[in-house]
């Protein structure tokens, strides 16, 4: 069993949703006995998609040519962000909403995990996602309320986004964690926070 976690947070150890991604991967680690792999992309400082930062199973990866120094290795990384993705059996994505979507940190990985002919393909009946029997919970933090129902639910494009990027792949039914408002009143924080705990307590295995 191999747990990927995955954070984008800029905020360090001031961050929520890398709070929560912690107390996700805990709570499984003590039901599962699972090896833990993570991932931050902020000190990784993973760069946007390019042909050159592709991974080399992806069909555009082919435009940029040979490779060598940082460029190779930035291929190299991209392709053991994509294998790790295909090998861990639980992924957990920490996702705060950074004007009104996801981090770009975050986008960059998506980018290099959708790769035609790995996680999903084109047919006649259009696309198929390849990718099933992979568990993922989202940890999303947001500092107003977006969620359904409120009057900006339609400007919330980070959990509808990353919702959609995994249904694309497969994955319909993802685990979602949601703590908003944050940043309305400290008595919110703390109830917001108090609800996600409470959401990953009642976690199974």
């Amino acid at each position: 069993m191999k747990i990927l976690r995955i954070d984008s947070s800029i905020m360090g150890d001031h961050s929520t949703s890398r709070e929560l991604t912690g107390a996700i991967v805990d709570k499984l680690r003590d039901l599962t006995n699972a090896e833990i792999v993570s991932r931050d992309l902020v000190a990784e400082g993973l760069g946007h998609a390019t042909p050159a930062t592709l991974p080399s199973a992806h069909p555009l990866s082919q435009l940029a040519g040979p490779l060598e120094g940082d460029a190779l290795a930035a291929r190299a990384n991209s392709d053991a962000i994509l294998e790790e993705f295909l090998a861990a059996n639980i992924v957990v994505i920490g996702a705060p909403m950074y004007n009104f979507t996801i981090p770009t940190q975050l986008k960059a990985w998506v980018d290099r995990i959708l790769v035609p002919g790995k996680t999903f393909g084109y047919s006649e009946q259009g696309p198929t996602g390849l990718v099933s029997g992979k568990r993922v919970i989202v940890a999303v933090t947001r500092g107003g309320f977006y969620g359904t129902g409120s009057p900006a639910a339609a400007v919330e494009h980070g959990d509808s986004y990353l919702r959609a990027a995994l249904s694309f792949i497969g994955i319909r039914d993802p685990e979602v964690i949601v703590a908003e408002g944050l940043q309305v009143s400290e008595d919110q924080k703390t109830a917001a926070k108090t609800n996600a705990n409470e959401a990953i307590q009642a976690l199974a295995a």
